[in-house]
């Protein structure tokens, strides 16, 4: 990923705040604020330019540690914040920082509208499967049969499929990273910040109090190469230690084929992240029971597409307005057409 050109002259630690970060010894958080803080001086944005919004959550408490502008706003209501104030404001870099129950249970609303209208902003959604912050309840990600303090028994919900659920309220740019893969992490992040409108990035992030190992499978050196798939534009879908597996389409299903016995690279998935159709089967690998712990897990871009901002549309009408009819009149817009005087 090519580093933006840097015209402002800033450092990670110009990014650090006074503040003492206040996350438990071993939190997955510690990595991606340091992540978050390394990609923030390529940006070449003044830092009175970058606004960071946030709800409630372990993740939450991002504003307090990004010397930046920012706002540690209530539950589940970042995305409608960030909106006002990316209408309004629209020159700004605005990151929104949430976790899996901040924006998929209370404010999970509020999150499909923000992509469907696809403001510019950046969503930066950690997912560790758990409540962290009130003390390890299930969350709208947690696993089926999933023991906490709130489903003693096991839970009984089906699990949201975060990046399922961004696919279909039309999000025009999809991708996932993890907290233990900074190099990748730091890619995404520079990715989702040079999309024009609203980028989704889900983090998978341990939380070792409260759910410590949900990604170990993704992120242990013995089991990362078998378990990850790495996407890449326009590159084959190849994973296993010596890049020796990849994956094909069969009609719609995805098969793994074995390049060392009778199959060759050219068998193999193309990835195009701009491949609405595919990006769909790419996003419900793992779903599927029957092949759960086969397929490997998909990082990297899933899917991206252009599409005109909200902010930039509502600036423009509101332009075209007052060129042609002038100021309006609040009260007459608020009576309509249809008055009716009673004698």
């Amino acid at each position: 990923m090519a580093i933006p050109n840097t015209v402002v002259n800033l450092t990670a630690k110009d990014f650090q705040t006074d503040q003492e970060v206040r996350w438990c010894p071993g939190c997955g958080d510690y990595s991606i604020l340091a992540q978050v803080q390394k990609i923030m001086p390529s940006l070449g944005i003044p830092k009175e330019n970058i606004v960071m919004i946030s709800g409630i959550g372990c993740s939450s408490r991002f504003p307090y540690y990004m010397n930046t502008y920012g706002m540690h706003s209530i539950h589940g209501r970042a995305t409608p914040i960030a909106s006002g104030l990316k209408a309004t404001r629209p020159e700004l870099s605005i990151w929104i920082v949430t976790g899996d129950g901040d924006s998929l249970s209370i404010g999970g609303n509020h999150t499909i509208h923000l992509l469907r209208r696809n403001f510019d902003v950046n969503i930066l959604m950690f997912n560790n499967q758990i409540y962290g912050l009130t003390k390890g309840q299930y969350s709208p990600t947690s696993e089926e049969k999933k023991v906490t303090k709130s489903t003693p028994y096991g839970s009984i919900d089906h699990p949201f499929n975060p990046l399922a659920l961004v696919m279909g309220a039309d999000a025009t740019f999809i991708a996932r990273s993890m907290d233990r893969d900074p190099k990748h992490l730091q890619d995404m992040l520079l990715r989702s910040y040079g999309h024009k409108g609203s980028s989704f990035l889900e983090i998978y992030q341990n939380c070792n109090i409260f759910n410590d190992g949900a990604f170990e499978a993704f992120t242990d050196k013995t089991s990362k190469p078998v378990q990850t798939l790495f996407l890449e534009q326009d590159k084959p879908l190849l994973f296993g230690v010596n890049k020796e597996l990849g994956i094909r389409l069969d009609g719609f299903k995805p098969t793994i084929i074995d390049l060392t016995k009778g199959f060759s690279v050219d068998d193999c998935w193309i990835h195009d992240e701009k491949d609405f159709y595919k990006a769909q089967i790419l996003v419900r690998m793992f779903d599927d029971p029957a092949i759960e712990g086969h397929l490997p897990r998909p990082f990297g871009v899933f899917f991206q597409k252009d599409r005109p901002c909200y902010e930039t549309q509502m600036n423009e009408q509101i332009d075209y307005v007052l060129k042609t009819k002038g100021k309006g009149n609040l009260d007459k817009l608020i009576s309509g057409n249809e008055v009716w005087t009673i004698q």
